[in-house]
């Protein structure tokens, strides 16, 4: 494949959506950390420089070696990569005189220029930086400006080398689509055919070739990466793939047996594990988060291995990694550096000798369903929302225990099947439940009752990365608050949780 975009991170919070961008134009793209350049540049037709928390003037400033690049290969300078391109070149780089962050409009566009072709004067972009190129090299030819930025992009004399100020990846920036795209397929002349049938063609004919005729072993969650791994498999190398669905006594009401049905209907070779109790007892008496994650996590792969040694001559195991967690793992700098202990990159125990094989791990979420859809999954499992790893282990705060889960399940379901039955299921990215570890006084009948507080959390967002709380109508809450308190028994209080991501997390714990 000599198709493809490299893209250097910088730390950016918005790298991973440059990525996301150039990826909707059918055209398939790597992130790399900016001092890990690929020695073999041979499959890149360009690169993109992101943005960066840092300022060019920093001592521990990102400093690139970029001469395999310069002058080789179309390159574009998004933000910080314009300024360093600039100050390298002998332009200065200053505090801006004031923060330039948020909207701002194309004062002067040079429409004869090959990347912004098409986009129009006055055109609307998203701006995020402290500082500003306040003078460029003689070689430096300004091709768009803002009333306040007079280098708000630029080109490089003689050499196929850009520069931006402001980010055409965000939705603000209003035609940042069409300078991609006259980046990414005009000026480096990538073809538009990385799709999701082409994603599966090449999938399935790599792994054929890797796994040849042993066995792989994978671990279902009933989430959707893990999911459509499980069917990429089954469609390369078929009854070589052996399932594993372990219900851990902290998923949803139902949902184990429910889930289990609809992977034997998808023709899926799948074993159900009742670990229940394993869990329970591992979990007994632990109160702080990160250590129920931990025994979650242990106590699942011991299960999982004592149950993975009883197919003979197993060889592969299969994770559900998808993308973004192989971006955090290799992240020198930048937000995305700290990983939550449950994520499936990072290897195994010493004692786990398989060798492992993640089929979407070059794919993000909604690349992830595109695919699943194109293998005619079918769209209640497509579009399940995301649930955490440790399950309602971390909804559950302080200790656990099975009547707690039980109260906490069966709020949930009432929760969830009520965002579907009002139509609102698909507008949520997340929702659930949480039990919190405070009672609380009420009045039911003629009798007073001291008994739980349940929070309920519905959220929007595009990758979890950030999210806002969704303002779900009174009358719905209203009616989930009631019917909560009627039908479950040890419940009499109900608040809704209208925090942000950040400062807040999606989870409470």
């Amino acid at each position: 494949m000599n198709n493809a975009i490299l893209i250097l991170d910088f730390g950016s919070q918005y790298t991973q959506l440059i990525a996301r961008r150039v990826r909707e134009l059918n055209v398939y793209c790597e992130i790399h950390p900016f001092n890990h350049i690929p020695s073999d540049m041979s499959i890149f037709k360009g690169v993109i420089l992101s943005g960066s928390p840092f300022s060019v003037r920093d001592a521990q400033a990102p400093m690139p070696d970029l001469s395999q690049i310069r002058g080789l290969k179309p390159l574009l300078g998004v933000c910080y990569g314009a300024q360093y391109l600039a100050q390298v070149e002998g332009g200065n780089v200053l505090p801006s005189a004031s923060r330039e962050y948020g909207r701002a409009n194309l004062a002067f566009l040079n429409s004869e220029n090959e990347l912004v072709k098409g986009m129009s004067n006055g055109s609307q972009v998203w701006m995020s930086h402290g500082d500003t190129i306040t003078t460029i090299p003689d070689n430096f030819e300004i091709i768009s400006s803002t009333s306040d930025v007079s280098v708000a992009g630029y080109k490089i004399k003689g050499e196929p080398t850009y520069g931006i100020q402001f980010h055409p990846e965000v939705y603000h920036s209003k035609e940042g689509s069409i300078l991609l795209k006259n980046y990414v397929v005009d000026i480096c002349g990538c073809i538009q055919n990385w799709t999701p049938d082409s994603f599966i063609e090449t999938t399935v004919r790599e792994l054929k070739a890797t796994v040849g005729d042993e066995k792989v072993v994978l671990g279902l969650s009933g989430g959707v990466d893990s999911t459509v791994a499980a069917v990429l498999l089954q469609k390369a190398i078929g009854n070589q793939l052996y399932c594993i669905f372990v219900d851990n006594g902290l998923l949803r009401k139902n949902e184990f047996e429910e889930v289990l049905h609809s992977y034997h209907n998808m023709g899926l070779n799948v074993h159900g594990v009742d670990a229940k109790s394993k869990f329970y007892a591992t979990l007994d008496g632990l109160i702080e988060p990160e250590a129920k994650r931990k025994a979650i996590g242990k106590t699942f792969i011991e299960v999982f291995d004592h149950e993975s040694n009883r197919i003979e001559d197993v060889k592969w195991l299969a994770q559900g990694t998808i993308y973004p967690d192989v971006i955090e793992s290799i992240s020198v700098k930048g937000p995305s550096a700290t990983i939550k202990s449950h994520h499936n990159v990072g290897g195994l125990p010493a004692y786990m000798t398989l060798k492992i094989i993640e089929p979407l791990k070059t794919l993000f979420k909604d690349e992830v369903r595109r695919v699943g859809s194109a293998l005619g999954i079918k769209r209640d499992l497509l579009g399940r929302h995301p649930f955490p790893g440790p399950g309602l282990g971390i909804r559950i705060l302080g200790d656990i225990t099975p009547a707690k889960v039980q109260i906490l399940q069966e709020v949930d379901a009432i929760f969830i099947n009520g965002l579907k039955e009002f139509g609102l299921y698909d507008q949520v990215w997340q929702a659930g439940a949480i039990l919190l570890p405070i009672q609380s006084v009420g009045v039911m009948g003629d009798e007073r009752t001291y008994e739980q507080v349940v929070a309920l959390r519905a959220v929007e967002s595009t990758d979890g990365m950030t999210a806002d709380w969704v303002h779900l109508p009174y009358e719905f809450l209203a009616k989930m608050s009631n019917e909560i308190i009627n039908k479950v028994k040890g419940v009499n209080r109900v608040v809704y949780d209208i925090s942000s991501k950040p400062p807040a997390t999606i989870e409470w714990e």
